[in-house]
């Protein structure tokens, strides 16, 4: 089955969303509310919100595409000298494939081009799988943090960062 990695092209952004919502329903049921998965969904995915992201060169958005359906994306941003990985996610029966990997290696290719001294990221505390998976991929965490999000929501995260 052909696989690739590929620039989130506009014509694409409705099917991420919908991706997101699968993967985020199946990932963060047992670890945060629905009300807080429906908010966060709102805020992170509106297409509007992707749109302005394709258009600022301080961000980049890649998705791996298997055979004609995307599988899984990654979104980053240059934050200061450092990037951000803001999303990184793989379809739940595509995981442990490869694919995230392919996609955490285009975004530090990315940091890189952009001279990024390091690459860190949030991950919700309960979040064992995705934790795991970072350290395996050399991130470590550098702190625990509660994020006030808005609407009586708030993330509690790790940070955690690697070099690029």
């Amino acid at each position: 089955m052909s696989t690739r990695i590929a620039p989130l092209a506009a014509a694409d952004i409705d099917s991420v969303c919908r991706l997101a919502r699968t993967i985020w329903q199946s990932t963060y049921s047992a670890l945060i509310s629905q009300a807080q998965i429906d908010f966060m969904l709102a805020d992170r995915y509106a297409p509007a919100a992707l749109q302005a992201q394709l258009d600022n060169p301080l961000h980049a958005w890649r998705v791996v595409w298997v055979a004609d359906q995307i599988t899984g994306f990654a979104h980053a941003m240059l934050d200061g000298g450092d990037c951000k990985l803001d999303k990184l996610y793989v379809r739940p029966d595509s995981q442990c494939k490869g694919m995230g990997n392919a996609l955490l290696q285009a975004i530090r290719d990315w940091a890189r081009q952009h001279a990024a001294r390091r690459l860190w990221l949030q991950v919700n505390r309960g979040n064992t799988p995705a934790i795991a998976a970072y350290q395996k991929y050399g991130f470590h965490i550098v702190e625990s943090r509660v994020f006030d999000i808005g609407n009586g929501f708030v993330m509690d995260d790790y940070v955690m960062e690697q070099l690029p």
